[in-house]
């Protein structure tokens, strides 16, 4: 809603000369959306506003999509314990290694760290010969942790691993590793639906900063607590909200001339009549 609300405010502004905004055609590598999650400045923006995920920012430093789909699946209970190997192997501080070249292109984008859960797939597939059906059945043997079900399961990987050139032990160090990952591992698709919802956030925030504040305070406004702190955020940010004003306010918070306008609906006790009560009050009088 938020990002709907901003796209809208930006698209009636707009001149006959510009283009109408299409939010999902925006570049998924635009330098400005990265200084802002770099620098933790991320209130508002899905999924990073919390101290903890702007702690990882700041430690992980992200600089490409990919990243942010990572930081959405590991920030969470069971994978945070990953995030220290990520942000070293990220940022060159610690080697990445992989058990065999074939692991390479699929843990690649996460610096040799099991993510996701279709990278446990993958793998099943590339190193253990499982179909991706098979693999898929195997993601979710490793999800409920039954051993007799994962003793059949890890004899089918070793064999599978072997005759595709692994040595006994290096299958059964794989498989282990496999194994652990898979039971808190992220579907990827999942992450990169929130990464892209975070994204478009951050892109709105860097480049129209008051339409997107306002469409944020809109969506809160019948939170006074909320309300207070956002308002700390849109003067911290530099921007200016004007108060209410009965001849430019509009029910939400707008934007005009580069200000915020305070919307009517967020001041309390203030009733906001309809079209058909105006007109009941019209025949009245």
């Amino acid at each position: 809603t938020i990002i709907d609300w901003t796209v809208a405010s930006i698209n009636e502004a707009r001149s006959d000369e510009t283009p109408e905004l299409d939010i999902t055609k925006i570049p998924l590598d635009d330098p400005l959306v990265f200084e802002v999650l770099k620098s933790a400045e991320t209130t508002a923006v899905f999924q990073f506003e919390s101290r903890g995920m702007r702690e990882l920012l700041k430690d992980a430093r992200p600089d490409r999509f990919e990243d942010i789909i990572a930081l959405v699946a590991l920030f969470r209970p069971g994978p945070m314990e990953l995030i220290p190997d990520f942000v070293k192997r990220k940022h060159g501080r610690e080697r990445v290694e992989y058990l065999d070249p074939r692991l390479e292109p699929i843990l690649a984008p996460t610096y040799g760290i099991m993510v996701y859960q279709e990278q446990v797939m993958q793998i099943a597939q590339v190193i253990g010969g499982y179909s991706l059906g098979a693999a898929d059945l195997l993601r979710r043997a490793m999800g409920k942790k039954k051993p007799e079900e994962m003793a059949q399961q890890r004899d089918v990987f070793k064999a599978g691993a072997v005759a595709n050139g692994v040595s006994a032990a290096k299958a059964e160090q794989l498989f282990a590793l496999m194994e652990k990952f898979a039971g808190y591992g992220f579907n990827k698709s999942h992450a990169a639906g929130y990464a892209l919802v975070s994204y478009q956030t951050a892109w709105l925030k860097a480049h129209h900063p008051e339409r997107f504040m306002a469409a944020v305070l809109s969506a809160d406004m019948q939170h006074t607590d909320k309300i207070v702190t956002l308002v700390d955020e849109v003067r911290r940010a530099a921007l200016v909200l004007d108060p209410p004003d009965i001849n430019v306010s509009r029910f939400r918070f707008s934007v005009r001339d580069g200000h915020i306008v305070y919307g009517l609906g967020a001041i309390r006790g203030v009733v906001i009549a309809t079209s058909g009560a105006l007109g009941r009050v019209e025949r009245a009088l």
